[in-house]
């Protein structure tokens, strides 16, 4: 990690800070900071934010890091947190007054250098004539804007020497903080239909099997057998046996087995039908609806006021440090 140390307090970068801090801030009150593009008075794009410096000590934004790449020959500057105005949807930041050619004339920075009261020094200087512009806070009596000159003579490292015990932040208000009065971002609210499914149980089938019983019946040609005794008078009836032929004795004389077809009836189980069980899925769109909420804006003027009416619908230009100010609060809450 980078620290950037004078006597009195400590400069860290952000991202050492909180290398995870997509994750640990990534909602929508803490947009990530080095997702924004910097922008000049003229609606010039001079650079884009890469980093950013914080108290160490009080745990708040001082300084954005700008990358101004090919815009502003390729050098990083700082941009004190107090000047920076977010357009959140835009994802963008403007800096009221400040022109292409004064960004040129701001000393560079770069990861290996020493950020001590004289580097800072050197950078106040550079945008305290736009901190004194109509409707900022005043900067402090010892440290008036700067004139051009002075200005360039100020970003020369050792020029300008600062007592660096005695200076606080608080003495450049409109570099470093909030102005309060002038920023006042509000957040308007409407409530939104989210459609989602659940599914639930509306039913179910059991499938079983019984049996029931039946007489069933079947025909089965059958053969039985029978003896038949026929008697016939023989033809010579008259005629006289032959001498030892009759045989006069009593008893059976003949046999004769009889036979018959009964039916052999069993039972057997065979195939029916088959049956086969699955579930069709019927879609169809189902229509609700909800009355919901909407904050509107109710502006009541007096006099002569400018009103400045976004054309976009939803759009909000938030204040000067309002990105800063969530981080912040969240860094001081794990510091203590």
């Amino acid at each position: 990690m980078l620290n950037f140390r004078n006597s009195s307090m400590t400069l860290v970068k952000f991202k050492d800070a909180y290398p995870d801090y997509r994750n640990n801030f990534g909602d929508s009150d803490a947009i990530p900071f080095d997702s924004f593009n910097v922008y000049s008075q003229n609606d010039e794009q001079i650079g884009s934010v890469k980093d950013a410096l914080i108290d160490e000590q009080e745990g708040r934004f001082r300084y954005l890091i700008v990358d101004t790449g090919f815009w502003v020959f390729g050098k990083k500057v700082l941009l004190p947190i107090g000047m920076a105005r977010f357009d959140y949807d835009a994802r963008r930041i403007y800096v009221d007054g400040l022109t292409k050619e004064q960004v040129e004339n701001l000393p560079e920075f770069t990861d290996d250098l020493k950020v001590d009261q004289d580097y800072e020094e050197s950078v106040r200087a550079g945008y305290r004539p736009l901190a004194a512009q109509p409707g900022m806070q005043p900067v402090d009596a010892g440290t008036q804007p700067l004139t051009g000159a002075a200005t360039a003579g100020t970003a020369r490292r050792g020029t300008a020497a600062v007592d660096e015990s005695s200076y606080s932040y608080d003495r450049d208000y409109a570099l470093y903080n909030r102005n309060e009065i002038e920023d006042q971002p509000l957040r308007l609210y409407e409530e939104r239909l989210i459609a989602n499914k659940s599914r639930v149980k509306t039913g179910e089938v059991s499938v079983g099997k019984h049996v029931e019983t039946e007489t069933a019946r079947v025909s089965v040609p059958v053969e039985k057998e029978r003896v038949v005794v026929e008697r016939t008078a023989p033809t010579d009836a008259t005629r006289a046996a032959a001498v030892g032929t009759p045989d006069f004795r009593e008893g059976e004389v003949a046999r004769m087995e009889v036979y018959e077809e009964t039916p052999d009836v069993r039972k057997e189980a065979v195939v029916r039908e088959n049956v086969r069980i699955h579930k069709e899925v019927d879609r169809e769109t189902v229509e609700t609806q909800e009355q919901v909420r909407r904050e509107e804006l109710d502006i009541d003027t007096q006099g002569r006021p400018i009103v400045d009416r976004s054309d976009r619908p939803g759009r909000s230009v938030q204040g000067k440090s309002a990105v800063a100010d969530c981080f912040t609060a969240r860094y001081q809450a794990e510091v203590g």
